[in-house]
C-alpha cells in the first residue's frame, strides 16, 4: 500500500496563506525542496482551490516556455515537474478537470484507501481544507512541516475544528540554510 504524505509551508506562528512566504532565499529552496517532494510521489491529491490555485500559477510556463514576470528562472524546474505529475481532484463542484487530472468522487474515505492500495511510491496531498478531512479519516500516513522562518501574524492555520488529537512520530528533519527547516512525521496510528 502506497503512503499518503502532506505536505505544507507554515510560519512560526501557524499561518499558512501561500502569500506569507517571504520573497527571498527562502522561495528557492522552497521550490526545490517541493519539486523533490513531487517527483518522487506517484500523483498528487488537490482539493478545489489547490488545484485552481497551482494550475493557474505553474501551468502556463509548461504550455508555452515564456515565463510569466513573476517566476524566476530556478522556478522552472518545479513548474515542469508539477506540469507532468499526475493529479487527482477533489471537488462537488467541478465539472471537469485536465492538466493530467481526474476528478475523485464519491465517498471521499472510499476513494483515497483506493488509492492508497495501488502499487507505487506514495501519494502527496497539499493544501488546508482536504488535508483536514484526511486527517479526520486517519488516512494520512506522514506529515511535513515546512517551517519557515517568518511571523505572519494572521491565519488561516492548520487544522483548525480538528475533532480529535492526532499523535505523531518524528522521523525526519531537514534544515535549510535560508533558516527553513522540514520536519517530517508519521502518524501513530492510521485508519485502513
Amino acid at each position: 500500500m502506497r503512503p499518503l504524505r502532506y505536505s505544507i509551508n507554515v510560519t512560526l506562528d501557524g499561518c499558512v496563506d501561500h502569500q506569507a512566504v517571504p520573497a527571498d532565499d527562502v522561495l528557492q529552496e522552497l521550490h526545490q525542496h517541493h519539486a523533490r517532494n513531487q517527483a518522487q510521489a506517484d500523483a498528487l491529491i488537490f482539493g478545489r482551490v489547490t488545484y485552481e490555485m497551482m494550475e493557474s500559477a505553474w501551468r502556463p510556463f509548461a504550455q508555452t516556455g515564456v515565463r510569466p514576470d513573476w517566476m524566476e528562472p530556478w522556478m522552472e524546474p518545479f513548474s515542469l515537474t508539477i506540469d507532468a505529475a499526475k493529479k487527482y481532484v477533489v471537488s462537488n463542484t467541478l465539472e471537469r478537470v485536465d492538466w493530467n487530472a481526474e476528478r475523485v468522487r464519491g465517498d471521499l474515505g472510499d476513494a483515497i484507501r483506493k488509492l492508497k492500495q495501488e502499487p507505487g511510491n506514495g501519494l502527496l496531498v497539499g493544501g488546508v481544507t482536504l488535508p483536514l478531512a484526511l486527517a479526520e479519516l486517519g488516512l494520512i500516513d506522514e506529515y511535513e512541516f515546512v517551517v519557515l522562518p517568518r511571523l505572519a501574524g494572521h491565519g488561516p492555520t492548520l487544522f483548525a475544528g480538528l475533532s480529535k488529537p492526532i499523535d505523531l512520530r518524528l522521523v525526519d528533519r531537514l534544515e535549510f540554510k535560508s533558516g527553513i527547516v522540514a520536519t517530517r512525521y508519521e502518524a501513530r496510528t492510521q485508519a485502513s
